[in-house]
């Protein structure tokens, strides 16, 4: 078994469990500039516009390059939001919260 299989299993569960729970994933390369404004950035989004109705896994790809493949990734940083379906993601430091909302669709998931 692989250990992405309890990463889904879990999202999973806790979308199963609050069908209003955004689940995402943001990947990075490394403890660069970007990726930690990325990471501020997604944050800050999601607590502006999701609190308590969000998880957020933070993968770093210098680590462990395999999971790359999992949504296949090809730039960094990339935000994928997992649920609710249909799957949408984002490249870049996430600075433009207005274009990010709107391309992972979270002000429609805000709402529901």
């Amino acid at each position: 078994m692989s250990s992405r299989s309890p990463d889904r299993a879990a999202a999973a569960v806790l979308v199963d469990d609050d069908p209003a729970t955004v689940v995402l994933s943001l990947y990075i390369s490394g403890p660069t500039p970007r990726s930690a404004t990325a990471i501020v950035n997604v944050r800050k989004l999601c607590e502006a516009h999701l609190a308590g109705r969000y998880r957020l896994a933070v993968i770093d790809l210098s680590r462990a390059p395999h999971e790359a493949a999992r949504h296949q990734i090809i730039a960094a940083p990339t935000l994928v939001r997992e649920a609710p379906l249909p799957e949408r993601r984002f490249i870049g430091d996430m600075s433009d919260s207005g274009k990010l909302l709107a391309g992972l669709d979270i002000f429609a998931a805000d709402r529901a």
